[in-house]
């Protein structure tokens, strides 16, 4: 089954960091690639709070 529903993660060369982009425009970066995962199929959890970065 098709959601429609696209979820980005971009790797910020020269860096360990991720950056992730949900299908609801929301944004956050961190270095585990698990806990990046874990951020966006949580949705909506922790999206409405201002973003952070984990560094």
């Amino acid at each position: 089954m098709r959601t429609g529903e696209v979820y980005r993660v971009d790797w910020l060369p020269g860096t360990d960091v991720l950056h992730g982009t949900c299908h609801c425009g929301a944004e956050h970066s961190a270095e585990d690639p698990v806990a990046m995962w874990k951020w966006m199929l949580a949705h909506p959890r922790g999206h409405e709070a201002a973003q952070e970065t984990e560094a």
